[in-house]
């Protein structure tokens, strides 16, 4: 299945002006690296958040957002955000400034060694 590209459009609109921005494929969709690191990105039609593991259970009370599951458990830190929680400015601004808010404390993935 393809990816919203309309909504990938929104994220790469509201970051542009971010220097060390690396868009990336993976998941099926994209995901948007800031400094090296997981920050935003759309799979299928759903905005992937990475914040702080701090705030998850408050954020999955938010209209629209359910726990982030590619290995059968919640992956803690992740979200997905549907089209209920987007619909506004508002609404996709609180979701994008949690992204990048936790991405100055997020911790880098550790580069595998070549083969």
């Amino acid at each position: 299945m393809a990816f919203d590209e309309k909504l990938n459009d929104r994220i790469r609109e509201a970051i542009a002006d971010l220097p060390n921005i690396e868009e990336k494929h993976m998941f099926g969709g994209t995901c948007f690296m800031l400094n090296g690191k997981m920050c935003v990105g759309v799979v299928k039609d759903e905005m992937m958040c990475r914040i702080d593991p701090l705030i998850y259970e408050e954020a999955l009370e938010k209209e629209g957002c359910r726990e982030m599951k590619f290995t059968g458990k919640p992956m803690k830190g992740y979200v997905f955000v549907n089209e209920d929680g987007l619909k506004t400015q508002k609404q996709f601004d609180y979701w994008i400034s949690l992204c990048l808010e936790f991405n100055k404390k997020a911790k880098a993935a550790k580069k595998r060694k070549p083969k």
